[in-house]
């Protein structure tokens, strides 16, 4: 298997669907694993004291390549969305 497959970025995706996505900080993790996001992006994300963020890791070649935060709330709210035609039907039927 060629390693140039391993460059490949494994968030890549076809077209500006990442045009949306862009660096905005880098952190540093501390001796004890914690992380500070910068108060301008708590801010910008209305992310508040006592959030809940969800953590979804992508994976490439069996490792973790990718993290991706999401507020708790939100992502509650997607599932919701896409359950919903699948409970309807199942409640209707």
């Amino acid at each position: 298997m060629s390693k140039d497959k391993s460059k490949t970025a494994c968030c890549e995706t076809s077209g500006n669907a990442m045009s949306c996505c862009k660096v905005e900080s880098l952190i540093s993790v501390d001796e004890r694993g914690q992380m500070v996001l910068p108060k301008e992006l708590r801010d910008k994300a209305n992310i508040k004291p006592g959030d809940k963020l969800a953590l979804i890791t992508w994976e490439k070649d069996g490792e973790i390549c990718c993290l991706t935060l999401i507020k708790a709330d939100n992502l509650a709210e997607r599932v919701r969305e896409f359950l919903s035609p699948v409970m309807s039907g199942v409640f209707s039927g």
